[in-house]
């Protein structure tokens, strides 16, 4: 398992994601909901959307995030409208390297993945493509992505992966996080995910910080975020 997050709204800098009592460094050696694993050291990774690229600027190394002593300087000036950042537990099995690590990237989507799915519960899903690691959630990523690029609306893209491999294998933990820049959508699929508004949205996997406001998003629903607003609807 893993822990993620996402802002969509005014300007912030990666480092509200990441530090604090309850950000995802702390999420990463502490997390306090996590159903599956009790750390999160086999890599880190970060996307933010920047004016003068067409495509996201990513960063993730394979190491625990509270190794890396050139973040916190980094994290305090990429700021960004979206951002979306996650701390991994590898799936048995899975190498620990960056390939492997969220955010995954295609075009102007970054993709992050909170649990465990079968291979063979993905592979027809692939559409024969070939995905960038041997990472359950490098496959999912390249499911997604196929359909992004066949034009379907994200949210039908995300809903539609997650159900068709969830009916392939009814134990998969299917948590998702999913951006373009103006819209994210996040899927809570057999672990917790939250979401909170304020001059914009942010979704975790927990809270990020102890203020009121947060809210839980109920198993097998899909939040998308807007500039608007956020709709959270059953998949």
């Amino acid at each position: 398992m893993c822990r993620h997050a996402a802002w969509l709204g005014a300007p912030r800098a990666l480092a509200t994601l990441l530090e604090g009592d309850a950000g995802l460094i702390r999420q990463s050696y502490a997390p306090r909901m996590q159903r599956c694993g009790a750390v999160n050291a086999d890599g880190f990774g970060a996307g933010w959307y920047a004016p003068a690229r067409a495509e996201p600027v990513r960063y993730r190394r394979a190491v625990p995030i509270w190794t890396d002593a050139n973040l916190p300087g980094l994290a305090a000036v990429a700021a960004s409208r979206c951002l979306v950042a996650a701390v991994r537990s590898a799936t048995e099995g899975c190498a620990v390297e960056e390939s492997a690590t969220a955010p995954f990237t295609h075009g102007p989507w970054l993709l992050s993945h909170n649990g465990r799915v079968a291979h063979s519960a993905l592979r027809s899903l692939l559409l024969g493509r070939d995905p960038e690691s041997g990472t359950d959630s490098a496959w999912l990523a390249t499911a997604v992505f196929a359909r992004l690029d066949a034009g379907l609306p994200l949210q039908e893209a995300v809903a539609e992966v997650v159900t068709l491999a969830a009916a392939a294998d009814p134990g998969a933990r299917l948590n998702l996080i999913v951006a373009d820049g103006g819209l994210v959508a996040a899927t809570a699929w057999g672990d917790t995910l939250f979401a909170h508004l304020s001059d914009g949205a942010l979704i975790a996997s927990e809270p990020l910080d102890h203020r009121p406001g947060w809210h839980a998003v109920p198993d097998h629903h899909l939040v998308l975020a807007t500039p608007d607003g956020v709709v959270t609807s059953p998949l």
